[in-house]
């Protein structure tokens, strides 16, 4: 193939937070290997006369600017004239992001997609989890309001979050059993995923990193005083960490497992060493805050793995 480029499928742009985005380290990893980046948002992907269109624009990303990107060209570009095309774009995980993730199948023979469309579609980002749960807190998936209370009665502090969302969003910590909240939190998500809070989530997390079937380090995400999200987004501060024996073997077994699906970057997590359920296929994230608190460029590890 002559042209060398690589299509991102993500938020625009102007949206991403260039010192901690992975889509724009990973980006930044391959132009500089005279890669083209080729940009677009999923509203913007069609099929015509059978061939997979995006219109996007070829741009151009520089950290050492303080606008970190340049937009070089607007095109409609057939996407399988690219070498790989990284889906990057944030959940929720909705009919919009079904429909690209079909529509993505139809060239997936032809051109590398990373996840495969087929498997981030199939490996629900919450409910994969659940082959995993001795290795988790007590955790439910539900949308029956008595299975809920029963939970609640039995653990006292619980986690409702939505099956469906990311960053820590929607997420609440129960002391009390709240009816009417839950009632609307099921209206608006239908199932939802019930936890038995663990409170060392207050000391952090780990995010373990996966790539092409191996566990590639993590980082530890400290919620800010009085919050127990540990999300960036929410205000978590990282720092750099190693896995316990434990962590460890229990990442090398979901690697292992997301390798078969045909998944190959991924994002867990951990919480007081149990798997809080997360299991992150659709754009994860952390690998610029690991390289800026530990030296170590997984961006070089992806693309030696997807051999560039």
């Amino acid at each position: 193939m002559i042209n060398k480029i690589v299509a991102f499928q993500g938020n625009h742009p102007s949206k991403l937070n260039p010192n901690t985005d992975t889509t724009v380290f990973l980006a930044n990893e391959i132009q500089n290997k005279k890669y083209k980046i080729f940009y677009y948002e999923p509203k913007n992907l069609s099929i015509i006369n059978s061939t997979v269109y995006a219109s996007g624009f070829f741009i151009r990303f520089n950290y050492k600017k303080n606008k970190f990107f340049k937009i070089i060209k607007k095109v409609k570009l057939d996407l399988s004239k690219c070498n790989f095309i990284l889906i990057r774009q944030d959940p929720p995980f909705n009919l919009e992001y079904i429909s690209t993730t079909y529509i993505l199948d139809k060239i997936k023979d032809k051109v590398k997609i990373i996840n495969n469309p087929t498997s981030i579609r199939n490996v629900s980002e919450k409910l994969y989890s659940v082959k995993y749960q001795k290795y988790m807190p007590s955790t439910i998936f539900t949308q029956s309001v008595i299975e809920i209370k029963k939970f609640f009665k039995k653990h006292k502090r619980v986690i409702i979050k939505p099956i469906h969302s990311f960053s820590g969003n929607d997420i609440h910590l129960l002391d009390k059993f709240k009816l009417k909240l839950i009632n609307r939190f099921i209206k608006k998500h239908n199932h939802i995923m019930c936890q038995k809070y663990l409170p060392k989530i207050i000391k952090g997390d780990k995010r373990v990193f996966l790539i092409n079937g191996k566990v590639c380090g993590a980082i530890s995400r400290v919620p800010k005083k009085g919050s127990f999200l540990s999300n960036m987004s929410k205000g978590a501060k990282p720092i750099n960490i190693k896995l316990t024996k434990k962590e460890n073997e229990i990442s090398k077994l979901i690697a292992k497992d997301l390798k078969k699906e045909n998944i190959f970057f991924a994002g867990i997590d951990f919480i007081d060493q149990k798997l809080n359920g997360d299991i992150n296929v659709t754009s994860p994230t952390g690998l610029k805050t690991l390289y800026d608190l530990s030296g170590i460029n997984h961006a070089k590890t992806f693309w030696k793995e997807l051999k560039v």
